[in-house]
């Protein structure tokens, strides 16, 4: 129990420690340390070094040990605060533990000239071999891994586009990316630590002996002979004890940037690639043979290195052998297992918030290798729905289905068919936008997404129909823009509370006061998911999302209730929802509604929690539908758009009553109207 609380407290505060050990390192070079704990420092230095150097060799990705640039700073500088510590006390007390005598004593073997020469291979193998190869490695990635990104980043937009991944997979994706990048440019700049400290070592080994020699001489009264011999045994075992450690971390940041991403680990792919061919064994058994003949070579060296890899290819050829066999030969128990085992449905219980199922015959609109561009088209259909409507549609499912006709498609939100149609690839739709007929022999149709009547032409006698004004169409843009307006009218039900998020974390980044004031302590996201749908409801865009946040924060304080909330933010937007309602002139053109049924419904408005509906009678009901559809037929509205001009406190009520049978109205009420438009009455709805 007590090392589990050890433990955790390590855990829960490691960052400090960290941060304390780099600090002590510092003031390690600063004060001396005493030969024994001098002797635990060299130890975890060499300790610490090999683990490292294991590390590289056992990770499949770079990433996982992304650390690597910080920890060859640190240990750089903890190799030289131990030179620094070394050298005070080879000098002032001619020793440096037990650790140092001890290399110097078994790499020397009494005669240090020997001991100097190798001591100088090493630093010569650190700095010109493998320390210059893995800084130009690390550069060349760096400089690839920046030249790649901007095709990378296409590719993972174009999969997210195509719906192969999601929204959390480009993020994960895109993160790793970037990651990879500061990775390969920190190692850039991080071998030139390595460098440094290579040469701060043959510096201050030259400074031990010399200066080993001349402090022996003169405060320790030794002979010339005796101070070179024992400073150069301290000088070249404190030499071999701080390059030994830096060897193994150079050598390992060669390893982590000449290795790609792999699934295994250094030694398992070695084994794998070098024994997945055992022809070549036999022929380097084969010269090793002829090798041993050779005049004045040792016959019995490569007459073994013969012997033991002509072995090792014929182990491998038959381990190749059995594995065809078995590949070969149905594993009929394993099948049976298998079937035995419960299949896994849980893939089967996701559902797609927006999915197109195609016909057979559809499928070349989707196969980019034969011209087709409908992926293309869906994904500025969800860049249309973010400039106009400000929400993120996900990703979109693209599937063919052969139950479908061969020229069928459906468009599905969450499982369920919400519109469908029928397209021909190899013609064109001619619209009848005046209702006047199209004088074109063709196939007759209904336009899906207007529901206008159509003919589809062949490819022919689309330049005739153009010539004659007639709106010509493709294939694909039939059905996208059939898709775009479902998404339009079905955008509230797109709006999920995870999209919600994703809208306020977004704003959240400049707009961090609006959001944390409102989210969580006045509004759930939940609330202001319903907010947002209500706008949504009635075709209102919610991109200006900073006043929509602003006015709730100003007015939640004072009331909870959703739909009243929804009224304020409207007056916040009114011009962005009259924008396309009025004219050029700055002409709002509407209809207005008889004083009598506004206090009727103002008197027999209830509440519910679907919001608020008036309770007439349906005799009324079905006189004002009546009175509000003669109205729309003789009069002109600005873009076609029906306007009906309500007093305030009605507004939400009257929407819901006529909802159902003019979901294309647009409902205002007389704050909703900016102060420097002006309106001008068609007619008024009445229940006579």
């Amino acid at each position: 129990m007590d090392f589990n609380k050890s433990n955790n407290f390590i855990k829960k505060y490691l960052d400090v420690i960290v941060a304390l050990l780099v600090i002590l390192i510092v003031f390690m070079i600063i004060i001396p340390l005493p030969p024994t704990l001098l002797d635990i420092l060299l130890a975890f230095n060499i300790t610490f070094s090999l683990i490292i150097l294991l590390l590289t060799m056992f990770t499949t990705d770079v990433l996982e040990f992304s650390s690597f640039p910080t920890i060859l700073l640190v240990t750089t500088l903890f190799r030289l605060g131990l030179n620094i510590s070394s050298t005070r006390l080879i000098l002032s007390k001619g020793e440096a533990g037990r650790i140092i005598n001890a290399f110097g004593n078994f790499v020397v073997g009494g005669n240090y000239v020997v001991g100097f020469i190798l001591f100088i291979i090493i630093v010569v193998i650190q700095f010109v071999v493998i320390t210059n190869g893995a800084g130009r490695v690390a550069e060349v990635s760096a400089r690839f891994t920046l030249d790649a990104m901007p095709g990378k980043q296409m590719s993972i937009d174009a999969d997210l586009n195509a719906g192969i991944i999601t929204e959390q997979e480009a993020k994960l994706r895109r993160k790793k990316l970037q990651q990879e990048a500061d990775f390969y440019g920190a190692m850039d700049g991080a071998s030139k630590f390595v460098k440094g400290d290579a040469i701060a070592g043959i510096v201050i080994t030259i400074i031990n002996l010399i200066g080993g020699i001349i402090i022996g001489m003169l405060f320790l009264n030794l002979p010339a002979l005796e101070s070179l011999k024992r400073f150069a045994l301290l000088t070249v075992g404190d030499g071999l004890v701080s390059q030994i450690p830096a060897l193994l971390i150079s050598t390992a940041s060669g390893i982590i940037v000449t290795r790609t991403t792999s699934e295994t680990s250094l030694g398992k792919e070695l084994s794998t690639q070098f024994t997945s061919y055992p022809k070549v064994l036999a022929i380097a058994s084969f010269i090793m043979f002829l090798m041993a003949w050779i005049p004045n070579l040792p016959a019995p060296a490569f007459l073994i290195m013969s012997a033991a890899t002509g072995f090792s290819a014929y182990l491998l050829s038959k381990e190749k052998e059995n594995n065809v066999l078995e590949s070969e030969i149905p594993n009929v128990e394993a099948d049976t297992q298998t079937n035995k085992e419960p299949e896994n449905v849980l893939h089967l219980l996701n559902v797609e918030p927006l999915e197109i199922e195609i016909g057979y015959g559809l499928i070349p609109l989707a196969d980019v290798t034969s011209g087709g561009d409908l992926l293309d088209r869906i994904a500025g259909v969800r860049r249309q729905c973010a400039v106009e409507l400000g929400i993120i549609v996900q990703p979109i499912r693209i599937r063919d289905n052969l139950q479908l006709a061969t020229n069928e498609y459906r468009i599905k939100i969450k499982g369920t068919i919400v519109g469908k149609g029928e397209i021909l690839c190899n013609h064109f739709l001619a619209i009848d936008v005046t209702g006047d007929g199209i004088p074109i022999d063709g196939i007759k149709t209904v336009e899906p997404a207007f529901g206008l009547p159509a003919v589809w032409i062949p490819d022919s006698k689309k330049e005739e129909a153009e010539l004659m004004g007639i709106t010509v169409i493709d294939p694909t843009t039939v059905l996208v823009t059939h898709l775009s307006e479902i998404i339009k009218r079905h955008s509230h039900e797109l709006l999920g509370r995870q999209e919600v998020k994703m809208l306020i974390d977004n704003i959240k980044e400049n707009y961090p006061a609006v959001v944390e004031e409102l989210i969580p302590n006045i509004l759930s996201i939940g609330e202001v998911q319903k907010v947002l749908q209500n706008l949504l409801k009635e075709q209102v865009s919610i991109r200006d999302l900073v006043t929509i946040l602003e006015t709730l924060a100003d007015n939640a304080v004072m009331t909870k209730d959703l739909e009243l909330l929804t009224e304020y933010v409207r007056i916040a937007l009114s011009r962005t929802i009259c924008r396309n309602l009025i004219n050029e002139e700055g002409v709002i053109r509407v209809l207005t509604i008889d004083t009598n049924i506004e206090n009727l419904i103002a008197k027999n408005i209830h509440k519910s929690i679907h919001g608020s509906y008036p309770a007439i009678d349906p005799n009324i009901t079905t006189k004002i539908y009546q009175s509000i559809q003669e109205n729309i037929q003789i009069n002109q509205f600005n873009n076609d758009i029906p306007v009906i001009l309500v007093s305030p406190n009605i507004r939400a009520a009257f929407r819901k009553m006529i909802e159902m049978v003019f979901p294309q109205i647009q409902v205002l009420s007389m704050n909703e109207i900016p102060t420097d438009a002006q309106i001008e009455t068609l007619g008024m709805v009445t229940a006579e």
